[in-house]
C-alpha cells in the first residue's frame, strides 16, 4: 500500500468523523449530556487530528488542535456547552470540513473566517465571553467566568537538592470520576517516552490524565536522566513514569489509552501478583498530577529552573513549545489497517469475539457498479435463454424447463444481494443540510432549529449521490421564504425559532422524503399575482390551490422582492423538479396559510432495476412500474359511464375512477378504444389520486433492467425509461405520472419540455 492510499483511506475516515462529529454535536445542541456523546465529539477530532499530523497538514492539524482543546474543557467539565458555545462549535466543525476538504483537493479556506473561530475556541477555552466572528473578528475581551470554572491555584511547590521544582501536577477534578473498584486487580505500568510522541503532537499529561479515568491511579516520575540545561536540548524527552492502576478495564483498556502513541514509547504492563507490589520499590519523585496547569496550554513546559537567566528560559520555553506543537505521525488509518501495535491486534480480536459486531471492507465504487452491469445482462440473458426454452418447450416439465427456473430463482437472489451492497442510508445527505440550515439562517437573521428523521432509511447510493442539490434548494427556499423573521413569528404568537423538519421512510418500493416547515405558508395570491406578471398564466385563469402551488417550480419564477445570494434569481425549485423527474421521482405540495408547508419527494429506491407489468398498447409493448399498480381488472359494459365529450368512468367498487386510455395519450392512436375488450390497470400516483390505465392486454410480471433512454436516445413524452426482453426486443417503461397529469388536461409535450428545459 502507498503513502497516496494510506492517505485516500485517511480522507474516508475523516468523512466518517466528521459526520460522527456533527452528529454528536447536534446531539448537545438538543441538549443531550451524555459523557459518551462528548468524548464521541472530543475523539472525532482527535483522530482527524492525529491522522493529519502524518501527512503534514499543518493548517488542518493546527485548527483541529484548538478546537480539541475546547472540548477538552467540555468534557472535564470546565466548559459549560450551552448554545452560544455550541454555535462556535458547530461553526467550528464546518470550518474543520473545509479544512479537510481543502487538503484533500487542494483548495483554500477563508483565513479571516478560520482566524475568528480560533480566538472564539480560545477564548472559551480560557474562560472569556465571547462576540461573534465577523471577517475580522476582535479579541475578545476577559469577562466574568461564568461558563468556566477554573481550579484554584496551585501552592508552589518546593526545590530538591539539584534546584529543580517537581512536576506539580495533579488529576483535580478527575478524582470524582475515578471509579473506586475494590475487587479490581492493580496493574504495574512503565511509561517511557520517547522524543519523537512530543514531535508528533502527544502529550504524556494528557495520556496520563485518560489512564486515571479507568481506575484509581497513583503514579512516580523518574527525573533521574534529566541532564542540565546547557546540555538539555528542548526537543527531547528525559522523563519516564512508573504507574499503578487498579481497574477491571485489564490490560486491553489500558493499551487502548496509549493506542496513538505506543509506537513512540515504551510501555510495559504487568498485573501485580499482590496489592503491597504495588508501591514498592519506586524511587522516585511522586507526582499528584494537576492538570488545572494544563487547562491554559497543554503544551506548556513541565520542568522550570529554579534560578536562570530570564531571556535563555523564555527561548527554551519557545522552543519546547513549537516543538511539541508538530503533528501526530501515527494516523489511525495507517494503524487501523496495519494492525501492528498490541493494541491494534487486541482490539481486532476483541471485535471478532463480539457477535453483533458489523465487519466492512472498503470496495471501489467503480468495480460495484461494473458488478451491477453485469448482473444486469445476466438477467437479461436469463430472460433471453427462459423465452428461448419456453418457445420450444410445449410440455413446460421438461428438465431444462425446471433448471431454467431455479436460475431465475438465484439470478433474483444475486441481484438483491448486489442492490443491497449500494444501498446506503440518507444520513450524510441529511447532515449536510443541518449546515445549510445554520448558514443561511445567520445570514438573514433568523432562529430556525432542523429536525431529521429516518436518517438510517436505505436507498441505492446513485440516488443518494442526486439528493443533495434538490434538497439544497428545497432547504435554502424553506429558510428563506417558508420560516418568518423571529418577529413576525412571534406576532403570529408561534415561537421565534422556525422548525425544518426532514423526513426519509420507505413506501411500496419507493423512497418518500419529506420537507415540512412550520412558516407562513405559500401566499397563493402573491404566487399567482406573480405568475401574471411573467406571463406565465392569464389574468382569468381559474386555478386550483393545487395549480397555484405548482407554479412555483415554473422556470424563472421567484418571489422575492430583491436579487440576494439567497434567492431572487428565479432559479431553484424548477431545478427541484426537473432533478427529481431526471430520478424517476416525483415531487407534490401541500401548503396551508400560517401554518407551514410540505414537500414530498417520492424516489425509486435504485435506478437499476424494477419490477414491473409487461403490456400491450396498440401494438406496442410497454412496461408499467409494479409499484404504481394498485390492482387489475377485466372492465364490463355497465360499469364503464361517459360524462363530457370524451371522458369515461369505469365504476369500481360503489365508487367512479376515470379512465385513461395509454394508447391515446402516447399517441399510438388517433382514437379511443372501446374498454371492454382491454385490461385496465388501478393506478395511484402523487397528487393525481386513481386512475384506471387502459391497455390492450397483459403479458406478464417480469422484474426489469432499466436502461436510460436519454442518454442512449432522446428524452420521449410520458416514457420514464427503456428496457430489454427476454426476446431481445426493446420495451418502453411507463412515465405514470406523466401520463395521469396528461389525463387531466395538462399537455403531455408541453409537460414534459417543461420538465426537460424548466
Amino acid at each position: 500500500m502507498d503513502m497516496n492510499e494510506i492517505k485516500e483511506i485517511f480522507f474516508q475516515e475523516c468523512e466518517e468523523q466528521l459526520a460522527e462529529l456533527e452528529s454528536g454535536l447536534l446531539k448537545l445542541n438538543d441538549g443531550d449530556r451524555d459523557p459518551e456523546t462528548v468524548n464521541a465529539v472530543f475523539r472525532a477530532v482527535h483522530s482527524i487530528k492525529g491522522g493529519a499530523g502524518a501527512f503534514g497538514l499543518d493548517e488542518l492539524v493546527a485548527f483541529a488542535h484548538v478546537f480539541e482543546t475546547t472540548l477538552d474543557c467540555v468534557r472535564s467539565n470546565k466548559l459549560d456547552p450551552n448554545q452560544d458555545v455550541l454555535k462556535v462549535m458547530l461553526k467550528s466543525a464546518d470550518v474543520l470540513a473545509d479544512l479537510t476538504n481543502a487538503s484533500r483537493d487542494g483548495g483554500s479556506v477563508d483565513e479571516s473566517r478560520t482566524r475568528g473561530l480560533v480566538k472564539e475556541l480560545e477564548a472559551l477555552a480560557n474562560g472569556e465571553t465571547i462576540t461573534p466572528s465577523a471577517a475580522e473578528p476582535a479579541a475578545p475581551k476577559p469577562a466574568a467566568k461564568a461558563a468556566v470554572v477554573p481550579p484554584p491555584a496551585p501552592a508552589p511547590a518546593p526545590t530538591d537538592d539539584s534546584g529543580f521544582q517537581p512536576i506539580a501536577f495533579s488529576f483535580g477534578d478527575f478524582e470524582d470520576a475515578a471509579i473506586p473498584l475494590m475487587e479490581a486487580p492493580t496493574f504495574n505500568i512503565t511509561f517511557k517516552p520517547s522524543a519523537a510522541l512530543y514531535s508528533k503532537g502527544n502529550e504524556s499529561a494528557l495520556l496520563l490524565r485518560d489512564l486515571a479515568r479507568i481506575g484509581e491511579m497513583s503514579v512516580n516520575c523518574d527525573m533521574s536522566t534529566l541532564p542540565s540545561l546547557d546540555e538539555m536540548n528542548p526537543e527531547g524527552a528525559y522523563f519516564f513514569w512508573k504507574i499503578a492502576i487498579k481497574t477491571d478495564k485489564g490490560e486491553e483498556g489500558i493499551r487502548s489509552v496509549f493506542e496513538f502513541a505506543e509506537w513512540d514509547c515504551e510501555l510495559d504492563i504487568v498485573m501485580a501478583e499482590d496489592e503491597t507490589s504495588a508501591d514498592e520499590e519506586l524511587p522516585m519523585i511522586p507526582v499528584p498530577f494537576d492538570l488545572s496547569a494544563l487547562e491554559d496550554d497543554v503544551h506548556e513546559p513541565a520542568v522550570q529552573p529554579a534560578s536562570m537567566d530570564e531571556p535563555v528560559v523564555a527561548k527554551a520555553v519557545a522552543t519546547a513549545s513549537a516543538a511539541t506543537e508538530v503533528t501526530q505521525a501515527v494516523a489511525a488509518a495507517v494503524e487501523k489497517r496495519e494492525a501492528a501495535s498490541p493494541a491494534a491486534a487486541a482490539n481486532a480480536a476483541n471485535a471478532a469475539n463480539n457477535a453483533s459486531a458489523g465487519q466492512t471492507i472498503r470496495v471501489d465504487l467503480d468495480r460495484v457498479d461494473r458488478l451491477i452491469n453485469l448482473v444486469g445482462e445476466l438477467v437479461i440473458n436469463q430472460a433471453m435463454l427462459s423465452q428461448s426454452v419456453i418457445e420450444n418447450d410445449t410440455t413446460g416439465t421438461s428438465a431444462v424447463n425446471m433448471g431454467l427456473e431455479e436460475l431465475q430463482q438465484l439470478t433474483r437472489e444475486i441481484q438483491d444481494s448486489v442492490m443491497a451492497i449500494r444501498a446506503q442510508p440518507v444520513k450524510p445527505v441529511f447532515q449536510r443540510m443541518s449546515r445549510i440550515v445554520r448558514e443561511v439562517a445567520d445570514m438573514i437573521g433568523k432562529q430556525i432549529r432542523l429536525i431529521t428523521e429516518g436518517e438510517n432509511t436505505e436507498v441505492d447510493k446513485t440516488v443518494i449521490d442526486k439528493l443533495a442539490e434538490p434538497l439544497t434548494h428545497m432547504i435554502r427556499n424553506a429558510v428563506d421564504h417558508g420560516i418568518e423573521t423571529p418577529e413576525k413569528r412571534e406576532a403570529a404568537g408561534k415561537n421565534p425559532e422556525g422548525t425544518v423538519k426532514l423526513t426519509a421512510k420507505h413506501r411500496s418500493g419507493r423512497i418518500l422524503i419529506e420537507l415540512q416547515d412550520d412558516g407562513a405558508g405559500i401566499n397563493r395570491e402573491r404566487v399567482r399575482q406573480k405568475a401574471i406578471d411573467n406571463d406565465l398564466i392569464s389574468a382569468d385563469a381559474n386555478l386550483t390551490d393545487e395549480e397555484i402551488d405548482n407554479l412555483i417550480f415554473a422556470p424563472g419564477f421567484s418571489t422575492a422582492d430583491k436579487i440576494s445570494d439567497i434567492s431572487g434569481r428565479g432559479v431553484g425549485m424548477d431545478v427541484v423538479k426537473r432533478s427529481i423527474q431526471a430520478l424517476g421521482g416525483r415531487i407534490s405540495i401541500s401548503s396551508r396559510p400560517g401554518l407551514g408547508s410540505t414537500f414530498t419527494m417520492s424516489l425509486p429506491l435504485t435506478l437499476a432495476v424494477l419490477d414491473g407489468m409487461v403490456v400491450t398498447v396498440a401494438g406496442q409493448t410497454l412496461v408499467v412500474p409494479l409499484t404504481a399498480i394498485v390492482e387489475t381488472l377485466q372492465p364490463e359494459a355497465q360499469n364503464i359511464h361517459s360524462f363530457g365529450s370524451n371522458q369515461r368512468l369505469i365504476s369500481i367498487r360503489n365508487s367512479f375512477c376515470p379512465l385513461v386510455d395509454v394508447g391515446r395519450i402516447l399517441n399510438f392512436r388517433a382514437t379511443q378504444a372501446n374498454p371492454v375488450d382491454g385490461v385496465a390497470l388501478l393506478v395511484e400516483s402523487e397528487g393525481g389520486g386513481q386512475r384506471a390505465l387502459m391497455v390492450d392486454a397483459i403479458q406478464g410480471q417480469r422484474q426489469v433492467v432499466i436502461k436510460s433512454l436519454e442518454a442512449n436516445y432522446t428524452h420521449v413524452p410520458g416514457i420514464a425509461a427503456a428496457t430489454i426482453l427476454g426476446d431481445g426486443r426493446v420495451a418502453l417503461i411507463l412515465d405514470v405520472d406523466a401520463v395521469v397529469g396528461a389525463s387531466r388536461g395538462q399537455s403531455l409535450k408541453q409537460e414534459m419540455s417543461l420538465a426537460a428545459t424548466g
